[in-house]
């Protein structure tokens, strides 16, 4: 007789999972004896460690719109996964997270390893459920996969209890997943949103969110482009919009371009479409007026949840991205001055003057850019170096940007290798501080097994470089635990099967980097990068400047 195990297994694989990440564990034993039997059709990606594995699962969701699966054992696994179901929520990348737990008849004891999964993830999670009864698998992975993927996209967290798993089960499993039609903006408040945009003098688009298809960035970047209307993206969702469009005007990331600040400052109508209003990309709620912004806020989000959550709109629309996108019908205004003047402040940007360094980070990311091919992978984790991939690449509508909006470190290295995992064709570029690197360097052993290898370019410049900057500034003169002492990376890295080099000079990194793209094993290249380099000068310069205006009267 099938177990629960076995259920569980074949539900996902109905589903269309193709890609497991995790560490095993022996609450759920049942599972990985099922996984024996579906290699080549949902196959186990064996990992180092469970925040490594939910990092994965995580970059899994945001890159294909479909669940990254991680799995992991109680208590410890499952502690140890938070950090990637807390960047999975973030992002509102679409996640399920499978935890063992103890037996049924064991609970409410502070069992080996006990948790209540519903306490601990229930305010980090979308949902938090734990199956008690194997027959009702179908039913609530069919409700987790759903829930995962609709809406706002998450991160679902299922129990497993040991017992439940190893029982028998008599329910049939899943025969494919559900069709739930993204829904569609209604006529008459997508007319009043285009007459809004037609009435403005300095119309905006903001946009955010992982869940577009292919068709709904193109049918926006087509109402864009005929409209004449610049767009800017959420913070680490740059990649949403092709950056070479003559609309494309920049990102509310770290390190606001002032350019950026005062498009969306000056602008009387915004289009926010698909994003949630987060701290970042609203430089701490400043940018617009809470409750009620100077603005007028036109919310459309699948989730109505997520609609006048901090700004009251003056036209909220619950509709998907891509059913919106296809929807809009291009207007005209006396605009064309304004888009122009947002896309000069956004190429203004990569004005860059030479950075104070032995590798010159400027001109490895214009060589980068000159090089890299157009369906590139690009990654990173947390710190000032990650101003280089966000502000300074130009992502094209085949490149992608895999960046948490929760701010964790280690979360570039994961991510490249679930990238390498999805599209082990494709080049993947992951961005790495010398301690963000350190977070989750062992996975480098997860890449070699999987046959997964990205190619790493160390930003080595010994420190915390975010905490040192604050430090600094706060604390002048009394520098305290942001020194880091490292390892030989290459040495490393080799160890691990990548090729692997340092680069000493900026001069050094054209041929370093060609290596590192003829090398099927991937590599890691250490560059030599001085602490007063890590964030460019003219980045730095743009803090100020945004600073400045936050404390100006509006």
């Amino acid at each position: 007789m099938m177990n629960g195990g076995r259920l569980l297994v074949d539900c996902l694989v109905a589903l269309g999972a193709a890609k497991g990440f995790g560490v095993p564990g022996e609450s759920y034993l049942a599972v990985l004896d099922a996984l024996h039997d579906t290699r080549g059709r949902l196959d186990f990606i064996l990992c180092r460690n469970e925040g490594g594995a939910a990092f994965m699962a995580a970059a899994w969701g945001k890159l294909t719109g479909q669940p990254g699966l991680c799995f992991v054992t109680r208590g410890p696994g499952a502690t140890n996964a938070a950090i990637g179901i807390h960047t999975a929520m973030q992002d509102s990348a679409p996640m399920l997270v499978f935890v063992g737990q103890v037996g049924t008849d064991m609970r409410g004891r502070e069992a080996f390893q006990e948790l209540d999964y519903r306490a601990v993830f229930g305010t980090m999670a979308k949902w938090a459920v734990e199956i008690d009864q194997a027959d009702r698998i179908p039913e609530i992975l069919s409700r987790a996969w759903i829930t995962a993927t609709t809406g706002r996209p998450g991160p679902i967290v299922i129990a497993l209890p040991e017992d439940m798993l190893s029982g028998p089960a008599s329910a049939a499993p899943l025969t494919g997943p559900a069709r739930i039609a993204e829904p569609a903006p209604d006529p008459a408040a997508l007319a009043e949103a285009l007459a809004l945009l037609a009435s403005a003098a300095r119309p905006a688009i903001l946009l955010g969110g992982c869940n577009w298809t292919e068709a709904g960035k193109t049918a926006l970047k087509a109402f864009a482009e005929t409209s004449d209307i610049p767009v800017i993206a959420a913070l680490r969702y740059q990649d949403m919009f092709d950056n070479h469009s003559p609309c494309y005007a920049g990102d509310l990331g770290l390190g606001l371009a002032a350019g950026v600040r005062r498009t969306l400052a000056e602008a009387d109508v915004v289009l926010a479409l698909n994003t949630r209003f987060g701290e970042i990309s609203t430089e701490g709620y400043t940018l617009f007026q809470v409750p009620v912004p100077r603005q007028k806020i036109i919310h459309v989000h699948a989730s109505v949840a997520e609609i006048g959550k901090i700004y009251i709109p003056t036209l909220g629309i619950p509709a998907g991205p891509n059913a919106f996108a296809a929807a809009l019908t291009p207007v005209s205004g006396a605009w064309a001055d304004w888009r122009r003047r947002a896309r000069a402040e956004y190429e203004a940007t990569f004005d860059l003057p030479p950075q104070p360094s032995p590798v010159d980070m400027g001109a490895v990311t214009a060589h980068l850019r000159a090089v890299l091919p157009e369906d590139a992978i690009l990654t990173n984790g947390a710190g000032n170096f990650t101003a280089w991939p966000n502000k300074f690449f130009r992502f094209g509508p085949k490149a992608r940007l895999l960046a948490p909006q929760s701010g964790a470190m280690g979360y570039g290295l994961p991510a490249a290798i679930a990238a390498k995992v999805a599209h082990p064709d494709r080049t993947v570029v992951c961005f790495a501080g010398d301690g963000d690197f350190q977070m989750t360097c062992q996975e480098l052993g997860t890449a070699l097994q999987a046959g997964a290898q990205p190619i790493v370019l160390i930003l080595n410049n010994g420190t915390y470089g975010t905490i040192r900057a604050h430090q600094e500034r706060t604390y002048p003169a009394r520098v305290s635990a942001t020194d880091l002492v490292n390892p030989d990376f290459p040495a490393l890295a080799r160890a691990y099967g990548f090729h692997a080099e340092r680069v000493e000079r900026t001069d050094d990194f054209p041929a370093a980097f060609a290596r590192a793209l003829a090398s099927p094993g991937g590599a890691v290249l250490d560059l030599n990068i001085s602490a007063e380099a890590l964030t460019p000068r003219q980045t730095l310069s743009q803090m100020r400047a945004a600073a400045q205006a936050r404390q100006a009267p509006q």
